[in-house]
């Protein structure tokens, strides 16, 4: 697979799990839903815990793989910043 593929596919990794850790974080968050007149007890809460959990160890995943994917670039930025260098960074 090529670089600019693989990319895609951890950046759609990436949006997704994000999502899902959002969404699902956002109704775990305590009083948030009876506030809202919503009780807990209607709603899934152990598959949204279970959804939580484990998008949030896939977004980990998934920026991890996209800090070794550019990682070249990011060294390069980060000499140029200190250097103040504007060398061109692929």
């Amino acid at each position: 697979m090529d670089k600019t593929k693989l990319n895609y596919f951890i950046d759609l990794g990436l949006a997704v799990s994000f999502i899902l850790v959002f969404i699902t974080g956002v109704i775990k968050f305590p009083k948030l839903l009876p506030s809202l007149g919503i009780r807990y007890s209607y709603l899934p809460m152990n598959l949204f815990t279970v959804i939580h959990d484990w998008s949030g160890i896939a977004i980990g995943i998934f920026v991890l793989l996209h800090l070794i994917l550019h990682w070249k670039w990011i060294v390069c930025m980060t000499k140029n910043m200190v250097n103040k260098n504007l060398k061109k960074c692929d």
